[in-house]
């Protein structure tokens, strides 16, 4: 069975799920089995198991080894085991879902500080890059 952009889908595979009203909603969800060539059975800590459509889901490159349609107990374990939170955090699609999240979440104020602050390091930066010119000329 094959997912999005054509790459096997298999099960124990980390899924994220990117409809546009989602909004990433399950940065942690297993695909448990194949109901058809459009649909996947898909089972998360913070969801009930539940078909969906592969149109929906971007494959990871996460994977555990669970049997197929495993108890939710069993995947909870399996997941731990595996280390998948660390992992998905670790990663670097992760770590951007994360930044955006926080960024989502900033008052105007904290924008405010954050303009200044870039402003700040361009500052030094071209200080610096200046520095390194004059050095290089003389």
């Amino acid at each position: 069975m094959q997912g999005p952009a054509n790459r096997p889908a298999e099960i124990g595979l980390g899924i994220l799920e990117t409809a546009a009203n989602l909004s990433q909603k399950s940065d942690r969800a297993i695909f448990d089995s194949g109901r058809s060539e459009l649909r996947a059975l898909v089972d998360a800590p913070d969801m009930e198991r539940s078909q969906m459509n592969f149109k929906r889901l971007s494959l990871t490159d996460i994977k555990i080894d669970i049997k197929r349609v495993p108890k939710k107990k069993e995947l909870l374990d399996a997941m731990e085991k595996a280390d998948v939170k660390k992992k998905w955090e670790s990663s670097s699609w992760g770590r951007k879902l994360i930044v955006q999240k926080r960024r989502q979440n900033l008052t105007d104020f904290d924008r405010f500080k954050l303009m200044l602050a870039k402003i700040k390091r361009a500052g030094l930066v071209k200080q610096e890059l200046a520095k390194l010119k004059k050095e290089n000329a003389a």
